[in-house]
């Protein structure tokens, strides 16, 4: 079984975030995999679906951002998981808009959920990490990451939550680098067809 857990922050006032892109890249997973719907279990939101032939666990702790690790515990304990069944999906500042990269392990780089994910289920889960850009001033930071993405970002966002959700099978499988190159091949067909 692989868990993928998607970060942000509960509630509609929130949902539109750059923080949230973890949420959105879970939802668009699940939206993709035809996932049992959500439902409320381990101080979170949980949908389950086979994707490329595994037994997959939707997760989007509804504990907020910096407490996220207490949701994702729950599950790993139920399930008797470990933490490299688990695939952490969520924003990252210095990465640009539209890039990812996938590894292991690591520190928590300033990101408050991935420093409660290590607290609390150790450091050796699968990050995904989703490029939002990086504001340029670091007194910007709070308010870019906190903010909404703008109808811009859309050119580039819902073809990387699509070309996410479309080869999750990749990670589900460990092949993490045929899963990175596929994403950008397609974010690259996509910036020609804006061109």
């Amino acid at each position: 079984m692989i868990t993928f857990v998607g970060l942000g922050n509960p509630g509609q006032e929130y949902a539109g975030h750059r923080h949230n892109i973890g949420f959105m890249a879970v939802d668009r997973i699940a939206e993709r995999a035809s996932a049992s719907p959500f439902r409320s279990r381990f101080q979170g939101l949980v949908a389950e679906a086979r994707i490329g032939g595994v037994r997959a666990l939707l997760l989007k702790p509804q504990t907020f951002m910096n407490k996220s690790g207490h949701s994702a515990r729950e599950a790993m304990n139920f399930y008797k998981l470990s933490a490299d069944q688990m695939i952490v999906l969520y924003d990252e500042l210095d990465l640009d808009p539209g890039k990812l990269r996938v590894r292991k392990g690591g520190g928590a780089a300033g990101h408050n959920g991935i420093r409660s994910l290590v607290q609390h289920c150790g450091a050796d889960f699968w990050r995904v990490r989703i490029g939002i850009g990086h504001p340029g001033r670091p007194e910007r930071v709070t308010g870019h990451v906190l903010g909404n993405f703008s109808k811009q970002d859309g050119a580039w966002l819902d073809p990387l939550l699509t070309a996410i959700a479309d080869n999750s099978d990749l990670l589900c499988k460990g092949d993490n680098s045929n899963f990175m190159n596929r994403v950008a091949t397609t974010m690259q067909n996509n910036s020609n067809q804006i061109l």
